[in-house]
């Protein structure tokens, strides 16, 4: 009973404060949602800064296992298939990932874990370019390509998710790939 109403709270924390905000919604209108009184949310929770904290522990973790998605001297595969494995992770939640990115510029600690998530996205980017392309990759190229490969993917799962647009990271990630490939100059 009691890890079902923990879960209500949360369940409705999310939703509230993916609709109208962190600072816009009050501690009575979760447990009302949640159908619980309001002093068991602050029995689970001491302040609602500790809601928010929870609601980032549960983001859903974005490593992936870099042998699963490399094809070797196939750059652009590779990249393609290590998208389509975070893009299954990253959403799934995405009335979550939609909460933390509205949070990320009012609470540091909301800030400070899509920071981290980028740099994981970023170092599992170049793991995989370095094992994908071998020797024939330009090596002092493949900080800069994980680096913008991981905003393009922080990009999509902030703003254009909200967009009916076919997704074009196909394009960037072949436009990488074949840049990487080439001999240096």
């Amino acid at each position: 009973m009691e890890d079902s109403a923990k879960e209500r709270i949360l369940a409705a924390a999310e939703e509230l404060f993916a609709d109208g905000g962190f600072d816009a919604t009050p501690t009575s209108r979760i447990a009302e949602r949640a159908g619980v009184p309001k002093g068991l949310v602050h029995y689970y929770f001491n302040r609602k800064k500790d809601l928010l904290a929870a609601l980032v522990a549960r983001l859903p973790d974005s490593t992936v296992d870099h042998r699963r998605v490399v094809v070797a001297g196939d750059i652009a595969e590779s990249l393609r298939r290590l998208v389509a494995a975070l893009d299954a992770r990253l959403n799934a939640s995405p009335l979550l990932s939609h909460l933390l990115w509205r949070e990320a510029d009012t609470h540091s600690a909301v800030r400070d874990a899509m920071q981290a998530r980028y740099e994981n996205v970023a170092a599992q980017i170049k793991q995989v370019i370095l094992a994908a392309g071998g020797a024939a990759v330009a090596i002092k190229d493949v900080e800069a390509a994980a680096a913008l490969l991981a905003l393009a993917v922080s990009y999509r799962h902030s703003v254009a998710r909200h967009s009916d647009e076919e997704d074009p990271i196909d394009r960037e990630l072949s436009f990488v790939a074949n840049a990487l490939a080439r001999p240096a100059r």
